[in-house]
């Protein structure tokens, strides 16, 4: 009987340890599992943050280099006008110079005796006042030799520099001031100008 009682012990025990290490085990497992699960969780938001901030540095990038490109771009428009408002000043005051009285007499003298009509109009011709005194002076008497309607010198407000010249009476007029002259040129520069310029930008 005491055998009997043993081996039931000793059963039972082992029955006890067999359970206790089924249930261990699949303790562990079930930790493991979650454990796997938290981490798998962990990296895959891991990722999707690297993934995010690599896009926002990708789309910052792109936004900086916009906007170095556009202030490139905003700089070279604005000294490409400020070169051209200060060529333009140059041209206007190198045309003043050049039309002196004497330049305007032969210009206007030229301008007349190559202008063809039957009709015998006044000639009326628009200075600024110090040039049409000069030219009033020394030159008008020649100038209305070559005219056969008569010339009227006249001061223009906004005449700086060379004339208008009217054959009609001033119905209408052509316009050989600085300003129109310079712009005249200038046409003619700006393309070049802008070749220097794109020019020192690409060296």
């Amino acid at each position: 009987m005491p055998e009997e009682i043993r081996d039931l012990i000793e059963k039972i025990q082992q029955e006890g340890i067999q359970a206790a290490e089924a249930k261990a085990k699949a303790i562990e497992d079930e930790a493991r599992q979650k454990a796997d699960a938290i981490l798998s969780r962990a990296r895959a938001e891991a990722d999707e943050m690297i993934s995010a901030a690599d896009e926002r540095i990708r789309l910052e990038d792109e936004r900086e280099r916009a906007l170095l490109a556009q202030a490139g771009r905003d700089l070279l428009l604005s000294l490409r006008q400020e070169i051209n408002a200060m060529l333009g000043r140059i041209v206007r005051s190198d045309i003043r110079e050049a039309l002196t009285p004497e330049a305007l007499h032969k210009l206007i003298m030229e301008i007349i005796r190559n202008y063809s009509t039957k009709e015998q109009n006044e000639i009326i011709i628009s200075l600024n006042e110090k040039d049409m005194d000069l030219l009033e002076r020394h030159y008008l008497l020649q100038l209305r030799q070559e005219a056969t309607g008569g010339i009227t010198l006249h001061p223009g407000e906004e005449v700086q520099g060379g004339f208008t010249i009217s054959f009609d009476g001033g119905k209408s007029c052509y316009d050989f001031t600085d300003k129109t002259l310079a712009g005249y040129i200038m046409t003619y520069l700006k393309p070049k100008l802008r070749k220097v310029l794109e020019r020192s930008v690409e060296e």
